[in-house]
């Protein structure tokens, strides 16, 4: 079948292993110094593994490939005595930076959101400091939906935002109107593949309970197409979520 799976390359690659402990399927493996996929069916396609690999030498590519298959992916976790993946919430764990001056990348982390303080029966952010700067309502990282894991915990029981990247340039409130206490996902259709989003999206939402979906747009008509891939997404994994679009002006303003 011809779908989305990880291609390594070999000139590139330096057998580092950073690679091996991002893939929760288990599907790459060190063999002779460098990293090659265990077997076709055991990779997702979705490509956990890009951001952990210090050379550049993964990526996703579409060919002809063996389909992703779970009930082989967990008798070969079982094999090596590891727990099929869980799309339970986990404990979240402190930020690491990775060893040998790998990036961060796709590793899924959440953390703490700005403290609020009840003030007669509303909540009340800390006041900005004097030197103008706002505090960030993040709570997780990766952001990019090529990066993200679509089971990672912070998905669980969210109202997700799916941000065109050009968004956050122009809206200036973009943190406290519409990022605050969501979880985040972002990307161009433009200049990325928007069949991939699509589906990408589908797993996300068919591997989660997320509660509702904002899509925030630019209003020029090639960011249309996120908007596109999150409908189709939406279809495709035959949920009823509460689902709305925003569509924010070049200048600044919301149009709609």
């Amino acid at each position: 079948m011809l779908r989305k799976i990880v291609r390594i390359d070999p000139d590139k690659c330096n057998g580092c292993g950073e690679c091996v402990p991002s893939c929760a399927e288990g599907a790459i493996t060190i063999i002779n110094g460098k990293a090659v996929l265990a077997a076709e069916n055991l990779c997702d396609g979705l490509g956990a593994c890009l951001g952990e690999c210090p050379m550049g030498a993964i990526t996703v590519e579409e060919r002809e490939a063996d389909g992703f298959d779970e009930a082989a992916v967990e008798k070969h976790l079982a094999a090596q005595g590891k727990p099929a993946p869980s799309h339970a919430p986990q404990p979240v764990a402190a930020p690491q930076h990775h060893a040998g001056g790998g990036c961060p990348g796709s590793r899924a982390m959440s953390f703490a959101r700005p403290v609020l303080s009840e003030v007669e029966g509303a909540q009340e952010t800390t006041p900005a400091p004097a030197n103008g700067s706002r505090q960030s309502q993040l709570g997780q990282w990766p952001v990019q939906l090529s990066l993200v894991s679509t089971t990672a915990p912070y998905f669980q029981g969210a109202d997700l935002l799916i941000t065109a990247d050009c968004v956050p340039v122009a809206y200036a409130g973009y943190h406290e109107d519409f990022l605050k206490g969501k979880a985040v996902v972002m990307g161009c259709p433009k200049l990325d593949d928007n069949n991939f989003y699509t589906q990408k999206l589908t797993d996300l939402f068919s591997k989660s309970d997320v509660r509702s979906i904002t899509v925030l747009r630019m209003e020029v008509p090639c960011c249309g197409g996120i908007a596109l891939a999150a409908r189709q997404a939406l279809a495709d994994s035959g949920k009823q979520i509460p689902y709305r679009e925003i569509t924010i002006g070049i200048h600044g303003d919301i149009k709609e």
